[in-house]
């Protein structure tokens, strides 16, 4: 894989599809409750890292797969998780619920520590774990304030 990932192109667009249609009907729902200067700087600065890095591989921060098939188990991980993220989308689209805020934060920060790891890209793997714990944890402490009828 040279400097330009192309399959990472693709991941993001495809996990990025449901996340800005969702923000244009649903727009009271990206309302962020939970207020954590801390974790929402983290949670960016590890977002916008993590979508950089799927697509553009800095030279010399990055290994390459650990064995032959890699390029293989790459892209038929991310897939199958790309399809569960779609799939939750699809099925808890007006849910509000705590098990899709697990899910939808859940997948995505395994998307980009998956494809961290495998293609050995050491900023992307930081940017992985920083990206996780902020968002898991924005996503489930929103998901606990109740506004109205929460289920």
């Amino acid at each position: 894989m040279d400097w330009f990932n192309y399959i990472g192109l693709c991941i993001m667009i495809v996990i990025l599809i449901p996340n800005i249609a969702y923000s244009i009907i649903c727009k009271e729902e990206f309302i962020n409750r939970y207020h954590n200067r801390f974790m929402e700087i983290q949670e960016q600065i590890g977002r916008f890292g993590c979508f950089g890095l799927m697509v553009i591989n800095i030279p010399y921060t990055y290994l390459n797969f650990w064995f032959d098939e890699g390029l293989f188990v790459y892209i038929i991980v991310n897939l199958l998780l790309v399809i569960i993220y779609i799939l939750v989308w699809i099925f808890c689209w007006n849910k509000r619920m705590l098990l899709r805020a697990y899910l939808l934060s859940i997948i995505p920060s395994m998307i980009f520590l998956f494809s961290g790891i495998m293609i050995r890209n050491i900023p992307l793997i930081i940017s992985s774990i920083a990206f996780a714990i902020a968002h898991i944890t924005i996503s489930l402490k929103n998901a606990f304030i109740k506004e109205g009828d929460f289920s």
